[in-house]
């Protein structure tokens, strides 16, 4: 049977369309493989999330977990701690003693320890640390600074604590171009023939006519 495309539907005649009444395509397996990938994607993005969070989790409880760190935070933060309490006591005379030291402090707040810093061979570098058991002394302290000892002016100042893998390096000088020394004649050299005089091999040789 031919359709004239001309020809128009008369009585309960219908076309049939390529596409549903509601938009959708007449094509059902195309939809479904377009859903079916969807879902794959939408499984694999959940496996990627899953999995990154496992990792950050084993990564967090596992540096919690670790004694070493654990126990050099442990360690710092108690050094901070303690140098939070103490003073540095500079210009110590070499002959003071760490009682003494004690007794000139003691007005300030109760003192734990003293200690005189010293070199290889046992003497005295001429400045000490002094820890308190409350953080208030160190304030009393620091009013103690050009206070008189032994006949010497101490300087007294709060306690820094120092940094693992941190030093402080003095700076060079800038180098601003030559810079000439002191002027050097230069050596003295003597021939060996004397001065005035031509190396016997030179020496114009006398024949007769």
């Amino acid at each position: 049977m031919s359709l004239d495309p001309n020809r128009i539907p008369e009585g309960d005649e219908e076309m049939e369309p390529d596409y549903a009444v509601d938009g959708s395509s007449s094509h059902p397996e195309e939809i479904e493989e377009m859903k079916k990938r969807l879902q794959e994607m939408e499984d694999e993005a959940g496996a990627l999330r899953e999995m990154q969070a496992k990792v950050e989790k084993e990564m967090g409880s596992s540096a919690s977990s670790d004694p070493a760190n654990s126990a050099v935070a442990a360690t710092q933060a108690e050094k901070e701690e303690v140098d939070s309490r103490s003073i540095y006591v500079g210009n110590v005379d070499y002959g003071c003693s760490p009682e003494e030291l004690q007794q000139h402090f003691q007005s300030c707040g109760t003192i734990n320890r003293v200690t005189i810093l010293t070199d290889r061979a046992g003497q005295p570098k001429g400045f000490a640390y002094v820890e308190f058991d409350e953080v208030e002394a160190v304030q009393n302290a620091i009013l103690l600074n050009e206070s008189e000892l032994h006949g010497r002016q101490l300087k007294v100042s709060a306690k820094r604590t120092n940094i693992p893998g941190m030093k402080q390096h003095r700076g060079r000088r800038p180098h601003w171009g030559f810079r000439p020394g002191p002027y050097m004649a230069p050596p003295f050299y003597a021939p060996p023939y004397g001065y005035g005089k031509a190396p016997r091999s030179r020496r114009p040789m006398y024949r007769p006519y």
